[in-house]
């Protein structure tokens, strides 16, 4: 299997997907600033067909989450949409996640973060995204998008496991990947950064 054409294509798709839904133009008619982040933009996309965006707004509030996500929703082939208000919690934010089936079938699921502009968390996913991209050469992006392409696909496993493995641990294999994660201490997930 050819995991970096495999990548491209599911990139490609995915711009497709975003290009359909018309998101960036959704969200910058609210006077949101919208960021591409996780595997399409660090390029490590593959098997799970998911992507994550970020969108910063001076104040999110629902009303204005929700008058970005209506077009967005409002199109053909969105079967799913779920939305989690955390503007009252730590993150403050809130999370909306759509479910989109492409015309060639496929579902797509979109995790589109409305976050406020220079919360701590502004810019803390995209920072992670350049490190990453700065850390990685072409044997261990071969080694994480083979990893994710062994995985099952009812197997939900977040990319920064692969990250974390190939990057920091060495590990190159399959079976070592789950012997390795079964081990994981889960604080690790929090701190590492590459």
């Amino acid at each position: 299997m050819d995991v970096f054409a495999l990548s491209a294509q599911r990139a490609e798709e995915a711009r497709h997907v975003l290009e359909v839904l018309d998101v960036k133009g959704a969200w910058q008619s609210v006077g949101a600033e919208v960021r591409l982040v996780g595997s399409v933009r660090t390029g490590l996309l593959l098997n799970k067909r998911d992507i994550d965006m970020h969108v910063y707004t001076d104040r999110p509030d629902m009303a204005e989450s929700l008058a970005a996500m209506t077009p967005i929703v409002s199109r053909d082939g969105v079967e799913k949409m779920e939305c989690r208000n955390l503007l009252h919690t730590e993150e403050a934010c809130l999370e909306w996640h759509v479910w989109f089936r492409d015309a060639a079938g496929e579902l797509w699921q979109l995790d589109i973060i409305h976050i406020r502009k220079g919360s701590q968390y502004d810019g803390f996913v995209e920072d992670f995204g350049d490190r990453l991209q700065a850390a990685l050469t072409e044997e261990t992006r071969a080694a994480i998008l083979h990893l994710k392409a062994q995985t099952p696909e009812h197997e939900q496993t977040a990319g920064i496991f692969y990250y974390l493995a190939v990057l920091r641990d060495g590990i190159r294999t399959y079976e070592d990947f789950c012997r390795w994660r079964r081990n994981l201490p889960s604080e690790s997930i929090v701190t590492w950064r590459p």
